[in-house]
């Protein structure tokens, strides 16, 4: 099989809770939620149907405990669980996937952003192109000259220029600026005082974490210095926890992510038990088949269904 030529990497989750959240409520007839499922269908055919990507693949998060737990037991110790309402709508999302015929993929103990890492370096050393499909902050680390980012919602380019306009470096030192000014989402400590604009600032100076600490003695704002030098370890643990393993031991290969057409009637099916009418219709009436009789509208709030019959009006929804 030929080297890849682009490849596209999801991130699940950035698909699943911004469509959870955005969009209405949302259920099934027999009362299961379905909101972020629909989100997430309408938001991966967009995608599929646009993108030139050879090579597609879906990467999903799994238990909450890694490897970074074993390094720092409180990371992301403080987040409360999901709401009950979407819970049951990770397994259909899932089984959306497999529907789609997309590859999915994830593993016990790494984080999807690992996965990505993995994935996304993997496939530039064999010359491709690859794009993340997140907005997530901690893959802007990754971004060079043959890896992008896709923000879906805004669809806006993530490449070195816009992360330097968000963390005032390139991106082969947005590592060290995280580890100083730490990120209270995922519960990274940090050093207490240093924020991204003064860690930038640092980072710019000293060229990178180890010398700036190297050097902390020399740093003029004695409160600062103090910070640096009594917060050093912790500086450093900060850093092991947002940096990004690019070597997980993944079992599916880059040949596997390669596209393929969903078997309709598998894809159909699906559709139908969830009761999407209107994307139903939509991929009905492009495969020819004339739509027939439309199945049972979920039941749903007045927004929510005429979010459902438009797909412009829901990208608009959820890019709000």
């Amino acid at each position: 099989m030929s080297d890849p030529r682009h490849v596209f990497l999801v991130d699940a989750s950035g698909y699943i809770f911004r469509a959870f959240h955005a969009l209405p409520p949302l259920t099934r007839g027999d009362g299961t939620p379905i909101n972020a499922v629909l989100g997430f269908v309408n938001m991966i055919l967009k995608l599929v149907e646009e993108t030139d990507a050879d090579r597609i693949a879906v990467v999903f998060d799994t238990a909450r405990r890694t490897f970074r737990n074993d390094i720092y037991p409180d990371y992301k110790a403080h987040r409360p669980p999901p709401p009950e309402e979407l819970v049951p709508q990770f397994d259909l999302v899932r089984a959306a996937v497999r529907a789609l015929n997309l590859p999915a993929v994830e593993k016990e103990g790494f984080e999807a952003d690992d996965l990505i890492a993995t994935y996304a370096r993997r496939a530039a050393a064999q010359g491709a192109e690859v794009t993340i499909v997140s907005s997530d902050k901690d893959l802007m680390q990754l971004v060079d000259a043959r890896i992008n980012m896709l923000d879906p919602i805004r669809n806006r380019r993530i490449g070195p220029d816009e992360v330097r306009e968000k963390f005032g470096v390139d991106p082969d030192k947005v590592t060290d600026v995280q580890a100083l000014a730490g990120d209270s989402s995922d519960n990274v400590p940090g050093v207490p005082g240093i924020g991204l604009k003064t860690a930038a600032q640092l980072i710019g100076e000293y060229g990178d974490l180890d010398n700036l600490l190297a050097h902390a003695d020399e740093i003029k704002q004695p409160k600062r210095r103090q910070n640096l030098i009594e917060n050093a370890e912790l500086a450093r643990i900060s850093r092991d926890l947002v940096t990004l393993r690019d070597d997980v031991p993944v079992a599916v290969g880059l040949e596997d992510f390669t596209v393929r057409q969903p078997d309709r009637e598998t894809l159909f099916a699906f559709l139908r038990e969830q009761e999407f009418s209107s994307v139903l219709a939509r991929l009905q009436s492009r495969a020819g088949d004339g739509g027939g009789p439309e199945p049972e509208t979920p039941a749903a709030t007045a927004t929510a269904y005429a979010l459902v019959q438009d797909e412009n009006a829901l990208a608009d929804w959820i890019a709000r």
